[in-house]
């Protein structure tokens, strides 16, 4: 079964290299697509001298946002299953072993990593209280169970997520891509992953702003689309 990392950059020069060496050294069939989303720290220098037929880099003209990144990624997929990956160093590419386990087994058509089945490392409070809101109206809205709507960490057979329309262009992917699956009845199931947060110093970009965006995209993918 061959996993398609899907890698949106935007301004990652620090992270990006160590990250794609875990990534890489993850022993599964596997394929990476990087999509720089008009960089202006050095990244695209530093993408432009990496050589690895498994890896596919595309750059935008324009700087469009992680959702449109994500799109553009999913264009170039080829693999069985997808999983998109933070060019950050917050979540463990080790965990695609046991997130990818239960599709294999033909358990799950979808997996969702979950940072609080596990132990969150260094997240602050004001993100901790937003990410389980979130999770709380999801849940309100559409009926489950899950612990983690926001996780980056979303494994999705090909097949399924190239069937959704998605039409998010920024952070609010992750509700879009959950609310849409949920509506078309799809079981998500949840495995506890390893997560280590960082703070605004070290490039977080993720803001309280876009938690009302994911609040909004919650409601009315509820009801249209």
């Amino acid at each position: 079964m061959k996993l398609s990392v899907i890698i949106p950059v935007y301004n990652e020069i620090e992270t990006l290299k160590p990250l794609l060496d875990k990534v890489l050294a993850v022993p599964l069939e596997k394929e990476i697509i990087i999509v720089d989303d008009l960089s202006t720290d050095g990244t695209r220098n530093l993408l432009k001298t990496i050589k690895n037929d498994n890896i596919t880099i595309i750059y935008h003209d324009k700087n469009k946002g992680k959702g449109s990144a994500i799109r553009t990624g999913l264009q170039y997929v080829s693999g069985d299953v997808v999983i998109v990956q933070d060019a950050d160093l917050e979540y463990d590419p080790n965990d695609y072993l046991k997130l990818i386990e239960p599709i294999k087994a033909g358990k799950a058509d979808v997996v969702y990593g979950s940072r609080f089945m596990g132990r969150p490392e260094q997240m602050t409070f004001a993100h901790l209280f937003g990410n389980k809101l979130l999770t709380w109206i999801t849940n309100i809205l559409y009926g489950s169970k899950l612990t983690d709507m926001s996780t980056c960490y979303k494994m999705i057979k090909t097949p399924v997520i190239k069937s959704i329309k998605l039409r998010s262009t920024r952070f609010e992917f992750c509700p879009e891509i959950t609310a849409k699956l949920l509506k078309n009845k799809k079981e998500i199931l949840e495995i506890p992953i390893t997560y280590t947060a960082r703070n605004w110093n070290e490039g977080k970009k993720i803001t309280w702003k876009d938690g009302f965006e994911h609040i909004w995209a919650l409601i009315k993918y509820r009801f249209t689309d």
